[in-house]
């Protein structure tokens, strides 16, 4: 008779078949009753619904949402492929945020069906799918896929827009019309219908943002079929006029972000400036900083680390080569990690405080900050020197955040457009938070992103004449909420908030 044992890894074994196929969700259909049973009750699956699962580690906390986030595409387009075939695509709303490089979804996805119920059918971690059954049904050539999921295509999504959207969310509605390289498609959809109200609306958002020419078109066939077209700035605040070179949607959204989040920094901020300290006086302090600051924000990634284990750390006590316990203990592989990308940052503050441009030494030398945090890992085994080289290559997630980092193929050319923000950026403030915030929104790296993150703020405070700054423990929770609301809302004043108070107290306590 099986073991226990061996039967689990018969069930494990039908399960990586499925996955090397490409399975992430299962139906129940996909295994017999005995083996979803095993992998259930040992946590290689979860259910999502009733006979709907998706594969887990049975290490996952009690809580822990980033295997759903992971997966919520695929089970939304497995789910509503069966229940509506190729017949439904997610709302207008949804479609132009990810046309235009949204990689948040909302807690209530709402899909447009042919034969949809009015139904709500609710998901893990708070979310839920709503099936509309759409009276003015899309064509086929008005559909496509976007970032896995099926959408209105670009122009139809836009011309579906309601004029609430285009005044609670002006940012995806220009984006939207950045991206349109023509308006023939457009206006083949305004003159299908009886949209001489919608066209007046198009007609004036173009033109707001300075794109006369597709205006005039729009309106010009409208009214050439005999239609009489009203323009109306559908915007209700001022929108910057678009770009003339073409950009990837992420980076057109990360632009347009920093573009509105600059004032909600401005707007906030109330440390002054101060006179740019010698670099001797300044490294001094941050290295009487420095147990606090390594524990509070190696303890922020989860790590258990004691000022005693970062002290032997940076005392040179760190013996792998001769004590297995310190080769394989992560946390004193994260705490050397971060000694040794702490000397590097040192070298970095040393080329800012002599005036040079901060967003130049950041390109310069974050290579060798990341580079850095992970040599102990490599000296170790656990990592692969090549696991050392550019950026990451694989989809990543955040632990309990409705957020979604860029796919890996944006990583690149955002990447490169926050080093020319932060290099053309003249206000340390807005260097500091945005350059934190957009850093772990793009998320480059597969791991060490929060780390790296306060380094680059620290690096940008030090612009300001401001001192080294630890994001405690004790914010951790506000730290994160702030962050999350700054990813998925656009509201970038609760995180500018909180690193300004830090930056306040820093500036009144001696160094611990």
């Amino acid at each position: 008779m099986a073991t226990p044992n061996e039967k689990l890894a018969e069930s494990l074994t039908r399960l990586e078949v499925l996955q090397r196929s490409g399975k992430q969700v299962l139906r129940s259909a996909d295994l017999t009753r005995t083996h979803l049973t095993r992998l259930t009750n040992n946590g290689y699956l979860k259910p999502i619904i009733k006979g709907w699962y998706i594969s887990a580690r049975p290490d996952e906390l009690d809580g822990d949402t980033a295997t759903w986030f992971a997966s919520v595409r695929d089970f939304i387009r497995g789910y509503c492929d069966e229940r509506f075939g190729e017949d439904w695509y997610v709302n207008p709303e949804l479609s132009l945020l990810l046309h235009t490089g949204s990689t948040s979804l909302p807690r209530q996805i709402q899909i447009h069906a042919l034969l949809g119920h009015n139904n709500s059918l609710s998901l893990p971690a708070g979310m839920s799918l709503f099936d509309y059954r759409a009276k003015d049904f899309a064509a086929s050539s008005s559909r496509t896929v976007a970032q896995g999921l099926r959408v209105l295509s670009l122009e139809a999504a836009i011309l579906r827009a309601t004029p609430n959207m285009w005044q609670s969310d002006p940012l995806t509605l220009r984006l939207s019309l950045e991206q349109l390289r023509d308006v023939s498609q457009l206006s083949r959809l305004l003159l299908d219908g009886d949209h001489s109200v919608i066209a007046g609306r198009l007609a004036g958002g173009l033109r707001a943002v300075g794109r006369e020419a597709m205006a005039d078109e729009i309106a010009g066939s409208m009214r050439s079929a005999g239609y009489v077209v009203v323009e109306t700035n559908p915007f209700a605040i001022p929108v910057a006029p678009v770009r003339l070179r073409p950009e990837s949607p992420y980076c057109g959204r990360i632009r347009a972000m920093w573009e509105d989040m600059r004032q909600q920094v401005l707007d906030v901020w109330s440390v002054p400036l101060q006179p740019l300290p010698a670099a001797a006086a300044y490294l001094l302090e941050a290295e009487e900083r420095y147990l606090a600051d390594a524990y509070h924000s190696l303890s922020i990634e989860g790590y258990q680390v004691t000022a005693e284990l970062i002290d032997k750390v940076r005392q040179g006590k760190w013996s792998p080569d001769s004590n297995e316990q310190d080769k394989r203990d992560r946390n004193i592989l994260a705490a050397r990690g971060y000694y040794e990308a702490h000397l590097k940052v040192r070298e970095s503050l040393v080329s800012v405080l002599a005036g040079e441009n901060a967003g130049e030494i950041l390109q310069q030398n974050l290579p060798g900050w990341f580079r850095a945090l992970w040599s102990p890992s490599v000296q170790a085994g656990i990592l692969k020197p090549s696991d050392l080289a550019g950026w990451r290559s694989s989809q990543v997630f955040i632990r309990n955040s409705m957020h979604v980092p860029l796919p890996p193929e944006g990583v690149r050319a955002a990447m490169s457009l926050l080093f020319d923000l932060l290099s053309a950026e003249p206000e340390p403030s807005v260097q500091a938070v945005l350059g934190h915030f957009v850093f772990v929104f793009i998320h480059p790296y597969m791991d060490g992103n929060g780390r790296l993150a306060r380094f680059i703020l620290n690096l940008m405070l030090a612009r300001g004449g401001w001192p080294w700054t630890i994001v405690t423990m004790p914010v951790r929770s506000e730290y994160m909420a702030a962050l999350e609301k700054a990813s998925v809302e656009g509201d970038i004043r609760l995180f500018a908030i909180l690193l300004d108070r830090l930056v306040s107290q820093q500036m009144t306590i001696s160094p611990e």
